[in-house]
């Protein structure tokens, strides 16, 4: 990997976003128009809302850079871009992590919004310091990030790369917090539960929000972060020059 060709590749990216407004407004706006619409749902049982709100911050960044990731970065190989990229020195690496850079430069600006859209204007009560909610809507978002890229690595049209929402992304919303608390869920779905990061990121924003110890909120972020490293690294490997 070159540092220099890995960067070139996150700045030609972060170009062709700032060339597409509807995708930097799915982007950028989404996410905070979807908790305050919830809010609203719940504008007459605020208690409700400071239970489940905090799960609802973590869960809709993360399906949104799930799709944005993973639909462009398949788009960028039918097109032929990649296999152009190819036929240059730059490898594979090289792209993969260009475009979690730029994503995930994108995911920071994302997570800074939606924080502060749901504390300032939704009234989402955080015990916790606010930079700690931030840091863990940002991780949640590159996870969001690192299995679209994975993701993209496997599907051959853009069809296909929402397809596997059912597969990566919805039994994680179901046994993550969202419905129930994970503690009240029977051994096998709480053992499965485990193993799926989106809770871990969802344990983390409630850590956050309920004024827990920092050590409660390292915890659960260290294991999204290790998630999304590894769907990082296994996207290089199995990243393909076109899709046939």
């Amino acid at each position: 990997m070159s540092v220099r060709r890995t960067f070139a590749t996150a700045a030609r990216v972060l170009r062709q976003l700032s060339h597409d407004p509807r995708s930097l407004m799915l982007l950028l706006v989404a996410p905070s128009l979807l908790v305050g619409l919830f809010a609203w749902l719940l504008v007459d049982d605020n208690t409700l809302f400071q239970a489940v709100g905090p799960a609802i911050l973590a869960l809709f960044p993360f399906i949104i850079m799930f799709l944005i990731t993973s639909i462009t970065t398949l788009r960028e190989r039918r097109s032929g871009t990649l296999e152009r990229l190819m036929t240059t020195p730059i490898g594979k690496g090289d792209v993969i992590a260009g475009y979690a850079i730029a994503f995930g430069t994108v995911a920071i600006v994302q997570a800074a919004v939606t924080v502060a859209f749901a504390v300032g204007v939704c009234g989402l009560d955080v015990k916790g310091p606010l930079w700690q909610l931030v840091l863990v809507a940002v991780l949640d978002a590159l996870l969001g990030t690192a299995l679209g890229l994975l993701a993209s690595a496997f599907a051959r049209t853009e069809f296909q790369a929402v397809q596997f929402l059912p597969i990566l992304v919805f039994p994680q919303i179901l046994v993550g917090g969202v419905l129930m608390p994970r503690d009240q869920m029977p051994d096998s779905l709480q053992a499965f539960s485990d193993w799926m990061p989106l809770s871990h990121a969802i344990d983390a924003v409630n850590a956050v929000t309920d004024g827990k110890d920092l050590g409660d909120v390292l915890r659960p972020l260290g294991i999204v972060a290790a998630f999304a490293v590894g769907s990082i690294v296994l996207a290089s490997l199995t990243l393909r020059r076109r899709t046939p």
